[in-house]
């Protein structure tokens, strides 16, 4: 016979045994779970951030076509204005001719599709630069001719537009011949046009004192008052497309702003002649 007492010691300790396996077993099955749960959250960390990563737009060092188009419309109605001034007086054929290389530069840039933007800003810019030449080289003695001649290539930007073609130059010359419209009517409503006349016709060192009494006239109260009148208008005029956020308006507020930094420092020139 099986002896009794060892069978009922065996027994409790097996059965001991065996509750021990099955808590351990449970213990283990729980860690596995909660490790791989922690592993499943990390994962999604990571794919959420790397996610994140992805979708954010890099940030580029490089400013908007139209803030490059707004800086370069500046520079075209500015900087060429001191460069022009003195060429077309002593070489008016040569300026003149100088339009042609513009126009074939332009039409240069326009036939890559990278630099097309460019060529059309300086379509329009050689409209300028031919009105300068032909009034500042030979017509320059009469204020009267100023608009008439600036206004040159006014109808080729009118046809241009109404067939949606070159907008940036045809706007940007339209922004520029805005502001010098409202410059001369400010030299004509403070009536500064005999000023005009006699700079054009006196010996270089009588120009200093002419610029002077010009000055005079542009501080009295009603020089004042059109001017704060009439820069409000640029201002508004070059400001208010800006909203619109297309290339062929910052073009043109480019150009209208830039005639009130051009007025400027030909006021500066005479405060200090």
């Amino acid at each position: 016979m099986v002896n009794t007492a060892l069978v009922n010691t065996l027994l409790p300790a097996r059965a001991a045994s065996t509750q021990s396996l099955k808590t351990l077993d449970t213990q283990e099955v729980s860690s596995t779970v909660a490790t791989q749960t922690e592993l499943l959250d990390l994962k999604n960390d990571l794919t959420s951030d790397f996610t994140l990563y992805t979708s954010t737009a890099p940030v580029s060092l490089v400013p908007p076509i139209t803030l490059l188009i707004f800086g370069a419309a500046v520079f075209l109605v500015s900087v060429p204005v001191f460069i022009e001034a003195p060429l077309v007086r002593a070489l008016p054929a040569l300026s003149l001719g100088l339009t042609g290389f513009w126009m074939w530069l332009s039409f240069s840039l326009m036939s890559h599709h990278k630099t097309y933007i460019w060529g059309d800003l300086l379509y329009g810019f050689s409209w300028s630069w031919l009105a300068g030449s032909i009034y500042w080289g030979w017509l320059r003695w009469e204020p009267l001719w100023h608009l008439p001649v600036e206004a040159i290539g006014l109808p080729f930007a009118i046809w241009c537009l109404q067939r949606n073609w070159g907008k940036v130059g045809n706007w940007f010359y339209l922004g520029s011949l805005f502001g010098t419209v409202v410059t001369d009517i400010y030299f004509y409503l403070t009536n500064l046009i005999p000023y005009w006349r006699q700079i054009m016709i006196v010996e270089p060192e009588a120009v200093p004192g002419i610029l002077q009494a010009a000055l005079v006239q542009v501080e009295t109260p009603i020089g004042q008052l059109w001017g704060v009148i009439l820069g409000a208008v640029l201002l508004t005029v070059g400001i208010l497309p800006l909203a619109r956020h297309r290339n062929h308006w910052f073009a043109f507020g480019g150009a209208v702003l830039s005639t009130i930094l051009v007025d400027m420092l030909f006021l500066a020139a005479a405060m200090f002649a």
